[in-house]
């Protein structure tokens, strides 16, 4: 298992709207991320600094390849329409990223 850790900023105006699209998660995207062998996903909100930061644990034997099928997938694409122009992605990204991926540096169960 590989724990994955990352972090965007979220448009002010758009918290809302995010919060609201996340309360109701539509089953086909959901089903996707489990099937992409993605398990124990959460996304936590930092205000004042309006910065999102995600948290996912996959269990897989190639993230690149379930990673690809999810961005195949036609709702998966869908609700990304919805969800991408509530984000700004961090300028410090690496290229190719739209999360900026962190570096884990501490664990403890």
């Amino acid at each position: 298992m590989k724990r994955t850790a990352t972090l965007i900023g979220v448009k002010p105006e758009k918290i809302a709207d995010y919060k609201s699209l996340h309360a109701a998660a539509w089953p086909d995207v959901l089903a996707r991320i489990r099937a992409c062998n993605i398990r124990n996903y959460s996304v936590f909100l930092r205000e004042p600094e309006n910065l999102l930061f995600g948290y996912w644990e996959y269990h897989g034997a190639d993230l690149n390849a379930d990673l690809a099928r999810m961005a195949e997938d036609e709702k998966t694409r869908e609700w990304w329409k919805l969800t991408d122009p509530c984000q700004t992605p961090l300028a410090s990204r690496k290229d190719g990223e739209w999360w900026s991926h962190m570096e884990e540096v501490f664990h403890t169960d």
